[in-house]
């Protein structure tokens, strides 16, 4: 059988679309003779008629006024159809209209037809056709009769394996020793479900049994512009050889492996353990300085005689102890010559790719002494070396090295360094997004909290704040002490829902209000009534014509102590009660009226009055502190009430032991924080100030 690539001129001038014209209404008005060639009707039982006859099998004519109203606003269009011949078979055709218009005359269309089987390359099509039938991948096209209407070279050269790779040849023509059963049942299953079935596994011996071969298949549904099934695509690589399979184990691997956490050089490394020793001996990481900010930066470094300071070592493993290959531990600053394979990546974005590596006299080894000698006492051999680039930015180099592997890296080598590469630097970048919103996020929290708490003359007080350790953790948990007329103080503390610079941002803002609310000297639950009416006011202001409203959530508890009294007055929205602790060690977590959180607009709030005694304690918590994944809310308070019953430790290292016994010490879900004061008394005392 020729293949398109052997096809003459005069071969190509017969696979020439066949040409219809139907006016607007869809009635064929012309027809050449080679659409007489290819459907089979002669011009005199067509013209006149209803395209939708020739186009559409039996049942779908109505659906021609909705594919014409689809078309009616277009100049060009195309799409796949089943064709139907004057003999009854089904062909599948590519189908391309361009309007037609004439003085005087109705809109018109130009039909160009051309059958799926002839693979015919016209227009736009002709460089995908051209890859697809270069591609060392096997792909084919079968209609609704599972028959081969087309393939590419990939799968001819695959048909000893699969002799039903032919044109014009369906899975359901027997042929001897072969059972195309399953691969029915699948093809059927993806037309009837359009859902594709991919890495299908199968295996074929040769008859005399010295010979197995294995193919991955994937089957794709073929789909018309109505939506129709018309047939299958099928996807087939040889993965035979073990080493392939391998290379896939490696990428699958990968995938869990690489990028585990949102740390840039733990993703470094992830892949240097990986790469070795199934692909090279010796793997480098090596990152810019812009990846890795907070190390010293690399322009103060002094460059030496040959070379300069462009990277810092973030990954490294080797097959030999002690990894003799690396010049430079992790952390340090990596020295190439300006003219070396190292500089030509990181500028170029390009692989360097070099089988048999040049260690003769005159090239850039001349101007780096040490690796030199490191490549002739390790017998280094073979080199490759991918740039690390995501989203546009380059963000280093990986370096992939034999010394043990005497085998030199081949171009397949090369496309898995690459894809390992490609995968390292997606998530080296999101580590180091995630490490700047991060960092940001934390330092505007750390700053928009109180730097300096006072009581004043009511309480002594000691707080807390832990950020949590999983993604966008830096959240908007705050607390606030804030000296009121008559020796009061108001204590707060809240949480705004969400994560990030975002809810620190929030936070900041509702601190604020908080104070000017309290100077005010409001009760607590006209505190939490303003500051809900603010919430929604302020959201609404914010919004704009293209996004809705969106009202800030956040939780609060607000509680004022008067010495003078000894009277606790406190309201919440949405928030987890306060722990007290009297002076004998009883613990109670008295609970006010529970009003919605802030931001709603929809909530009352009412206060609860609590006498003290002189020397009580009382801690204020966010919920990150009580609840876990494992207990509820309810079972946190059980077990935060046996750590307050230390509450005559010195306020300081009782934050410490209720923080440490809360969370084990590890990290922490959520954010946390801890305000605790003990109410101060007339007579100092072993409860008075610390």
């Amino acid at each position: 059988m020729s293949t398109p690539e052997d096809a003459s001129d005069g071969a190509l001038e017969e696979r020439l679309p066949a040409i219809v014209v139907a006016d607007a209404e869809g009635t064929v008005t012309g027809w050449t003779q080679s659409a007489e060639d290819l459907l089979g009707y002669r011009a005199a039982e067509v013209l006149n008629r209803s395209g939708s006859r020739l186009l559409m099998p039996e049942g779908l004519e109505p659906r021609a006024p909705a594919w014409k109203d689809r078309f009616a606003g277009q100049e060009r269009w195309s799409g796949l159809f089943e064709a139907r011949r004057r003999d009854r078979t089904r062909i599948l055709v590519h189908v391309e209209g361009s309007r037609l218009r004439a003085p005087e005359e109705k809109a018109a269309w130009l039909l160009a037809i051309t059958p799926v089987a002839s693979g015919a390359r016209t227009g736009a099509c002709t460089l995908l056709t051209s890859l697809m039938r270069r591609t060392p991948v096997a792909m084919a096209i079968w209609d609704r009769d599972l028959r081969c209407v087309w393939l590419n070279n990939s799968a001819r050269n695959l048909q000893a394996v699969f002799p039903h790779y032919e044109v014009g040849r369906a899975l359901t023509d027997p042929l001897p020793g072969v059972d195309t059963r399953a691969a029915q049942d699948a093809m059927r299953k993806v037309i009837a479900e359009g859902v594709p079935q991919l890495d299908r596994e199968a295996r074929w011996t040769s008859p005399d049994g010295r010979e197995e071969r294995t193919l991955s298949t994937s089957l794709f549904p073929l789909q018309g512009l109505a939506g129709r099934p018309l047939g299958v695509y099928s996807v087939a690589m040889d993965i035979s050889d073990s080493r392939a399979r391998e290379r896939l184990a490696v990428l699958r691997d990968a995938s869990v492996r690489i990028g585990s956490t949102l740390d840039v050089c733990k993703t470094a490394q992830e892949l240097a353990d990986l790469a070795v020793p199934f692909l090279a001996d010796y793997v480098t990481v090596d990152l810019a300085e812009s990846v890795l900010p907070d190390t010293v930066p690399l322009q103060r470094l002094a460059a030496r005689d040959q070379s300069v300071p462009v990277f810092r070592r973030a990954g490294v493993a080797s097959v030999h102890d002690g990894i003799p290959e690396s010049l430079w531990a992790l952390g340090q600053a990596v020295f190439v010559p300006p003219s070396s394979p190292f500089t030509q990546v990181m500028a170029s974005g390009r692989a360097h790719f070099e089988p048999v590596l040049d260690t003769s006299p005159g090239t850039w080894l001349d101007q780096d002494p040490e690796r030199a000698r490191v490549i002739q006492a390790t017998g280094m051999h073979t080199l490759i070396i991918i740039p690390l680039a995501a989203r546009g930015d380059v963000l280093g180099v990986a370096v992939f090295v034999r010394t043990d592997n005497l085998a030199p890296f081949t171009r397949d080598d090369l496309l898995l360094a690459e894809e390992l590469g490609a995968r390292t630097a997606l998530s080296i970048d999101n580590a180091r997004r995630y490490t700047r919103e991060r960092t940001a996020a934390l330092a505007l929290q750390r700053d928009l909290l109180p730097a300096n708490l006072t009581g004043g003359g009511a309480v002594d007080l000691a707080s807390r704040y832990l950020p949590s350790s999983i993604h966008e953790g830096v959240g908007g948990d705050w607390f606030d002490a804030i000296p009121l007329r008559g020796d009061r103080v108001a204590l707060v503390v809240g949480d705004v829902t969400g994560h990030g610079i975002n809810a620190a941002a929030t936070m900041g803002r509702l601190r604020t209000a908080v104070r000017t609310l309290a100077y005010v000297g409001l009760p607590p639950d006209e505190v939490l009534a303003h500051l809900d009416e603010l919430v929604v006011r302020l959201a609404e202001e914010d919004a704009d014509d293209s996004r809705p409203s969106d009202a800030t959530g956040a939780t609060c508890l607000y509680v004022v102590y008067d010495p003078s009294t000894r009277l606790c007055t406190m309201a919440a929205a949405g928030h987890p009660p306060p722990g007290i602790v009297t002076p004998h060690g009883e613990v109670t977590f008295p609970r006010p009226p529970s009003g919605t959180p802030i931001g709603l607009g929809m909530g009352s709030f009412q206060s609860l009055d609590l006498e003290l005694p002189e020397g009580s304690l009382i801690a204020l918590y966010t919920d990150g502190l009580i609840e876990t994944r494992e207990a509820d809310i309810e079972a946190g308070i059980d077990r935060l009430g046996a750590a307050l019953a230390r509450a005559t430790l010195p306020l300081e290292d009782f934050c410490d032991t209720v923080i440490l016994t809360m969370t084990g010490g590890g990290p922490s879900e959520d954010d946390v924080a801890l305000l605790v004061a003990r109410t101060r008394t007339s007579s100092g005392g072993v409860f008075g100030a610390v």
